[in-house]
């Protein structure tokens, strides 16, 4: 496949112990245009390496002879200097108590192996479009007004979201750890969106959908759930409990946009 210009003046970062591995996924890199690329075998030279020199994108393996990738996503999200680096996953690995903890800690992506250049090329496009500035929204409502509460016990999954958020226009936050905390703010403090996750501890999502649907005084507020959550029986109860829209943890931009075009739109009917 032809290269891709926008890749040309990346600097990426790849975290892989096997040779063999790391041979075949730089491979991949070069046809794509992707040719800055430092390759690393654990997650003590990540991030050594990056605290060096920040990477302007981060490919990880997710077995690790000194830690896991989902370790080092949350070492870089805890870190400073690195805390907005792009991480995507690149593994063979499909059972959901792997993953879930990566998908929960700010992994932009996950890209299964085996994988194609074209693949390759898509997922690191769309973690570029999921970290840069859009102004899709901000061109179609008055974002400054709007007020967001971000419900998620994973603080680095907030921080994470909010980011995100934040690029697509949207300005004003308040934080909650699980569905408890989140139903006290709203008691007496008025919120324009809802984000939340499903699994937290105390109150999941489902749980406090169904409250701010049926015991809240701001029972209209669009709700949009963003989860790796897969079961589809629970997947149905939220959305028979009134949630406004889901999406999936990583989530794509475009989607994301769509989603939340359509519940702002809806809210000003």
């Amino acid at each position: 496949m032809a290269s891709d210009s926008r890749f040309q003046n990346l600097r990426a970062l790849l975290v892989e112990p096997s040779a063999v591995q790391a041979r075949i996924i730089r491979a991949e890199c070069d046809e794509i245009g992707l040719r800055q690329v430092e390759i690393v075998g654990t997650v003590g030279d990540a991030l050594d390496a990056m605290l060096r020199s920040a990477p302007d994108l981060t490919l990880s393996a997710l077995y690790l002879p000194d830690g896991t990738g989902t370790e080092l996503v949350e070492a870089m999200r805890a870190e400073g200097r690195l805390a907005e680096v792009p991480f995507l996953l690149i593994s063979s690995e499909t059972r959901p108590q792997a993953l879930e903890p990566v998908r929960q800690s700010g992994a932009c992506g996950i890209l299964p192996k085996p994988f194609t250049a074209a693949q390759l090329s898509r997922a690191i496009s769309r973690t570029l479009d999921l970290l840069g500035t859009s102004h899709v929204l901000e061109n179609e409502f008055d974002l400054d007004s709007i007020r967001v509460l971000l419900v998620d016990d994973s603080p680095n999954a907030r921080r994470f979201i909010r980011r995100v958020l934040e690029n697509l226009g949207l300005r004003h936050f308040i934080e909650a750890s699980n569905g408890r905390e989140a139903a006290a703010l709203l008691a007496d403090t008025m919120v324009d969106l809802i984000v939340t996750d499903y699994n937290m501890p105390e109150m999941d999502g489902r749980e406090f959908v169904e409250y701010v649907r049926t015991r809240s005084w701001q029972q209209e507020v669009p709700i949009l759930m963003v989860t790796s959550e897969s079961s589809e029986s629970r997947l149905a109860a939220v959305q028979e409990a009134g949630v406004s829209g889901i999406c999936d943890k990583p989530f794509e931009t475009a989607l994301l946009q769509q989603l939340l075009a359509g519940m702002l739109r809806q809210s000003e009917d």
